[in-house]
């Protein structure tokens, strides 16, 4: 016997309830023949990449086949009698894929729930002034005290420094007077000097 994967589409309009009773007509026609489908994988409605026969969806289903290949002629020749068909196609493999295709590995983690729903009120808001966000950012400060005294110790902090900026420019300038009026009594008194040394002449 030969190994096979076969797909087919049923039209968007039919339930799901009726394409696994599709699904269990052509399962049945393999196994009557000799064969056995070894894995059954409903992929759901999915779009279609253009339209078929006025259809957009189609509900995708997979066989993984072990049968002789009278067995999947005669499915296919009934998928071709069925108006609720769209397309199918069988391909002969080499084996079959042991666990879930990738279809359904992608459809499996859609469906999953255990991911965080993601939360918008974070981001900060790009229309706000800068003042308002200030503003926001001490009363959050309020409301949990421990940021709201670093907060307070950092805004110290920072005027401080230009405080001692300002004061050592100012310290500068005293000891620059300083000197300048240290400068100035020497060089009057050289002067005094001079002119009384001219006046003994």
């Amino acid at each position: 016997m030969s190994l096979y994967e076969s797909v087919f589409i049923a039209r968007q309009e039919i339930s799901a309830q009726q394409v696994e009773a599709l699904a269990d007509a052509y399962e049945n026609v393999v196994k009557e023949n000799g064969g056995s489908v070894e894995k059954r994988e409903n992929w759901g409605l999915r779009s279609l990449a253009y339209k078929i026969k006025k259809n957009r969806k189609g509900h995708y289903v997979l066989f993984n086949i072990d049968a002789p290949a009278d067995a999947v002629h005669e499915m296919e020749r009934q998928m071709r009698l069925n108006e609720d068909v769209l397309r199918y196609l069988t391909l002969r493999v080499d084996e079959l894929e042991e666990g879930p295709s990738i279809p359904a590995q992608v459809q499996a983690r859609a469906g999953r729930d255990d991911r965080p729903a993601r939360n918008y009120d974070d981001k900060p808001d790009r229309d706000k002034k800068p003042a308002e966000e200030k503003a926001e950012k001490k009363e959050a400060a309020v409301a949990s005290d421990e940021p709201a005294a670093e907060s307070e110790a950092e805004a110290k902090v920072e005027p401080e420094t230009d405080a001692e900026a300002k004061v050592e420019p100012e310290a500068d300038a005293e000891t620059k007077t300083e000197t300048d009026a240290e400068t100035k009594t020497e060089t009057d008194a050289e002067t005094k000097t001079e002119t009384d040394a001219e006046g003994e002449e």
